[in-house]
């Protein structure tokens, strides 16, 4: 198991003793990350801060059983995932992370209509209005896609901890990923198309 800096920075040992002042830094270093991806997942703030609370709740009274398989890091993201996807659950979002055979829109190949985004300016591509599509859309995706992207290339986990933070296998990590990255690529490449025009 290859362990982050941040979670080099946290004492197991005192976290599964119960000690609150390193569950406080564990709180510290986590609840923004948790909180911004749960925020992404869900689209709702409250829905957000309720992920945030049970996630940390759940870690705090599971730690002394904590055996360590994974990083603290996948293992909050994990917890915190399916405390997010439960929320879509009972409103009623259709999905299962743990199928590896999409809908069939989702297996589709067909040929994308993509924009040469290199004549634009870098401050075009970093704007707020570009992150604003970018967000929203993140959000069009179907939560398998969402969930895989997000964790993959927001937060940064690898193939593996990706994998083991949803509980499916690291290649179909692979596969939703690439399908997140071609939705998004095809729907920036239609906003940017609009943007040259102009």
């Amino acid at each position: 198991m290859n362990k982050s800096p941040v979670d080099e920075a946290l004492s197991l040992d005192a976290l599964r003793a119960g000690d609150r002042n390193e569950f406080a830094r564990l709180v510290d270093l986590f609840s923004g990350r948790i909180y911004r991806l749960a925020l992404q997942i869900t689209g709702n703030t409250q829905d957000a801060e309720d992920v945030l609370q049970e996630t940390f709740l759940k870690a705090f009274h599971a730690l002394p059983g904590f055996e360590g398989r994974s990083s603290l890091s996948t293992w909050l993201y994990r917890i915190a995932v399916n405390e997010a996807l439960m929320i879509l659950r009972r409103q009623k979002v259709q999905f299962s992370l743990a199928e590896d055979n999409e809908s069939n829109d989702e297996e589709k190949t067909e040929a994308l209509q993509l924009v040469d985004w290199c004549c634009l300016p870098e401050d075009e591509l970093q704007s707020t209005e570009t992150r604003r599509v970018l967000e929203e859309a993140i959000q069009r995706l179907s939560p398998a896609l969402r969930v895989v992207f997000l964790l993959r290339d927001v937060e940064g986990l690898s193939v593996k901890d990706t994998a083991d933070s949803l509980g499916i296998t690291e290649s179909a990590v692979k596969v939703r990923l690439l399908r997140a990255r071609l939705r998004l690529r095809e729907e920036l490449s239609a906003y940017f198309s609009e943007r040259m025009e102009k």
